[in-house]
């Protein structure tokens, strides 16, 4: 009788332990598939977004912690660069201006590029590059000095960039009045990069680093 008793015992023992084993990895696969429901819900966001996203606005729009859409976030970026036993794909994503976006993967940037000069052959003209560049070094910064640097009227490529979204208003001049430009973030997202510190030093390519070109 004490036998079967003891035998009845471990078995619901060994019954229970497996029931809690079973209900722990049922937990723990409810949680993977809620990391991964989560992971595929930001992606989406970030696919269809043509402007950097912050952290805060992806964990309004999941409605989850930013620190679990920080983490998500992070596994994406592994997933994207082959760190996750996954291939390296051919974008990835980037922290610009105070958010996050997709963007083509560096080593694709001539495909791409080609590709897009055939279906989007309209480019800024060299003058507005030229003039973009200018305002970026020394801004913020009227027409007119813009003209002087250029030794050209500027005045129709400056209209071409604000409607562009490139160059912005930022006030007058204290004693001229004349309206003062400088780029926008829409810029720093074009070029990849965080903030205006990140432009290439130009003035060893100058002479003698004259114009005020001193960056």
């Amino acid at each position: 009788m004490t036998d079967d008793v003891t035998d009845a015992t471990l078995a619901e023992r060994a019954l229970a332990a497996n029931e809690a084993t079973e209900t722990e990895a049922s937990f723990e696969a409810a949680r993977e598939n809620t990391e991964l429901d989560l992971d595929r819900a930001i992606e989406s966001i970030l696919f269809v977004s043509d402007e950097p996203v912050p952290l805060v606005s992806l964990a309004t729009a999941v409605s989850a912690p930013v620190r679990k859409v920080r983490d998500a976030v992070l596994r994406l970026v592994d997933d994207y660069d082959g760190k996750l036993d996954g291939p390296i794909r051919g974008f990835e994503l980037r922290e610009v201006g105070g958010g996050w976006r997709m963007y083509v993967r560096e080593s694709f940037d001539e495909i791409v590029g080609d590709y897009v000069s055939v279906r989007q052959p309209s480019k800024l003209s060299q003058a507005a590059l030229e003039t973009l560049t200018v305002i970026a070094y020394r801004q913020p910064v009227s027409r007119s000095q813009v003209a002087q640097v250029r030794a050209v009227n500027v005045d129709s490529v400056v209209r071409t960039l604000l409607a562009r979204g490139l160059i912005t208003k930022a006030g007058h001049e204290e004693i001229t009045g004349a309206t003062l430009y400088v780029t926008t973030e829409l810029l720093l997202q074009h070029l990849g990069i965080n903030s205006l510190e990140e432009l290439p030093k130009i003035s060893p390519l100058l002479e003698d680093g004259r114009d005020g070109f001193d960056a």
